[in-house]
């Protein structure tokens, strides 16, 4: 009888570590039983949103990109509390896509109510982004939770235009990212636009003894020059990828080499051996290269930070309020 005391006693404490593990860990089809439709909602959310308006799918992985940077991969960047809403750090200017998360969350809710985060939306939204982009395809992991804290002043560690390549490089390490991710996901600049406001200081302060940053390409930098003037709109958008602003290709890369790249992040990574050497491979290569290692970039950069378990997060029931 004690025999049988003990086994059944370690099944149950195995059952226990099972349900612990199973909890805490993110993986494909994390709605499978509870909510099946998850992912073809968002997705359709995400399509109808891009054909009403082409920029969508940038501002949906810029979103995703910014989540994860804060805390980690939990929706804090949707929250809206005021003031010291993260959404509102200087880092974060620009975001957009807001709208299209808060859609697809009232019909999830509305089809199976308290069961998918508003983080694993922002995930998906981003996996459909560059899909429609006409990038990989490729499974996201779920099973994130919404966490319970949103305030700009956490975000003062995000990745920033004005950045040297070394610190750069520190903010992705900080963030369990190697330099290979940092080139791969600087790649998700081939979409989307920014405004001359990020180009101003590169084009006429640049440092050490103002004027042009003298890396960009003599045959490009006349047509910054007229784009973004002295005296011009410092809200007018450009394409981040020369020539190529709209589709998912590895045109980015070969841009920043030859001196065409738009933000002066991206032209860093040209001044560093290693992270030079990593963008050059993928251009002596293929497309297919980049676009194998951008997916798993962006599914490690899925993994930062997130809050899984019932004790550590929630599942809001609308996405810019805590519950």
């Amino acid at each position: 009888m004690d025999n049988i005391i003990r086994v059944m006693f370690v099944m149950i404490i195995s059952c226990y570590i099972l349900i612990g593990i199973s909890e805490g860990r993110l993986k494909v089809g994390f709605y499978n039983k509870t909510c099946p439709e998850a992912e073809f909602i968002v997705s359709g959310f995400v399509r109808d949103a891009t054909e009403f308006n082409p920029r969508v799918p940038a501002f949906l992985l810029r979103l995703h990109f910014h989540d994860c940077f804060v805390q980690g991969c939990d929706g804090s960047i949707l929250i809206d509390n005021g003031p010291i809403s993260e959404k509102l750090a200087d880092g974060h200017q620009g975001l957009d896509g807001f709208n299209v998360i808060e859609n697809a969350k009232a019909q999830l809710e509305f089809v199976c109510p308290g069961v998918v985060s508003c983080a694993d939306i922002v995930a998906i939204a981003a996996r459909e982004a560059v899909a429609l982009s006409f990038g990989p395809i490729y499974e996201v992991e779920t099973g994130r939770r919404d966490g319970f804290v949103s305030n700009k002043s956490l975000a003062d560690r995000m990745p920033d235009f004005r950045d040297s390549i070394q610190l750069l490089k520190h903010k992705f390490f900080e963030k369990g990212l190697s330099d290979k991710d940092l080139v791969v996901l600087s790649g998700a600049h081939t979409i989307g636009t920014t405004a001359c406001f990020f180009l101003m200081d590169r084009l006429y302060n640049s440092r050490p003894h103002g004027g042009p940053d003298p890396s960009i390409d003599p045959d490009f930098l006349p047509e910054l020059l007229q784009t973004c003037p002295p005296n011009g709109d410092i809200n007018f958008r450009l394409p981040i990828d020369h020539n190529s602003g709209q589709t998912f290709d590895i045109q980015i890369l070969e841009n920043i080499r030859s001196g065409f790249a738009v933000l002066q992040s991206d032209a860093r990574l040209m001044n560093d051996q290693v992270t030079q050497r990593i963008l050059d491979s993928y251009l002596m290569f293929s497309n297919q290269s980049f676009e194998a290692d951008f997916v798993k970039s962006m599914v490690k950069m899925g993994r930062i930070g997130v809050k899984t378990g019932s004790k550590r997060g929630e599942i809001r029931r609308v996405c810019n309020r805590f519950n």
